[in-house]
């Protein structure tokens, strides 16, 4: 039986969490999990380590373990953990937050792309790599200054590694997830309306059941996996399929 290898970051809460659970049941895949808190599971496909991946010199080190040369049909990297960071204007965010956001955001996503590249980009196997983006990539959002800015750069960065590495075997996406019911949401939710002006917005999307589950979320993003020939643009969106 051909077997696949995921390697999920942010897999101890909300989409990541989510991704996790999908993968671990779906037959023929093994899991490699990346987040600075390790899961309480006894599953036999499931490699957990536990890494700060705002902490960049560490993850630095680490690199080399986390893509495994083994013989596998498919590698899959998913680089979902992330932060909002402070809902603040600029002007009233602290430096700081603002580099462990960057670092986590965008420079942790990139060093684990370009180190899943330089690993299997020789190899004969499918590759694919899923950078978990944002409508807020292409949106400026007031009081998002930090987070719209490094989902813009990861988009970006992605589409450089699609036109470098043109294969019907090697697939890129920034990947929206659309607006799912998660800590993330809640977070939002209690900001201030000072900080952020359209907090009445988003607390609708709670009240009025206007938010994906993450299992919603996770199933769509396996259908990506399994049918790359559908979707042949880096940027995608969920809510489009």
């Amino acid at each position: 039986m051909s077997k696949s290898l995921l390697i999920l970051t942010g897999h101890s809460k909300g989409l990541g969490r989510a991704i996790l659970d999908h993968f671990l049941n779906k037959e023929g895949f093994d899991v490699l999990a990346i987040s600075r808190t390790k899961l309480e599971i006894e599953a036999s496909n499931l490699t957990q380590i536990s890494l700060d991946l705002s902490e960049l010199e560490v993850l630095q080190k680490e690199l080399d373990s986390v893509f495994p040369i083994d013989n596998y049909e498919e590698f899959i990297l998913i680089n979902n953990a992330g932060w909002i960071g402070e809902v603040k204007p600029i002007g009233s965010l602290h430096p700081a937050e603002l580099r462990t956001q960057v670092n986590l955001n965008l420079l942790a996503p990139m060093f684990l792309t370009n180190s899943f590249i330089k690993t299997y980009k020789f190899n004969e196997a499918r590759k694919q790599v899923i950078n978990i983006s944002s409508g807020a990539a292409k949106r400026a959002v007031s009081g998002w200054g930090g987070y719209c800015s490094t989902k813009a750069a990861l988009a970006m960065f992605t589409m450089v590694a699609a036109k470098e590495n043109k294969s019907d075997k090697f697939h890129f996406y920034s990947l929206a997830p659309g607006i799912v019911d998660t800590e993330m949401q809640a977070e939002i939710r209690n900001s201030n309306e000072s900080d952020f002006p359209d907090i009445e917005k988003f607390k609708g999307f709670k009240e009025n059941g206007d938010l994906s589950s993450p299992e919603e979320v996770a199933a769509k993003i396996d259908f990506l996996i399994s049918n790359p020939s559908k979707f042949e643009d880096v940027i995608q969106d969920v809510r489009n399929f």
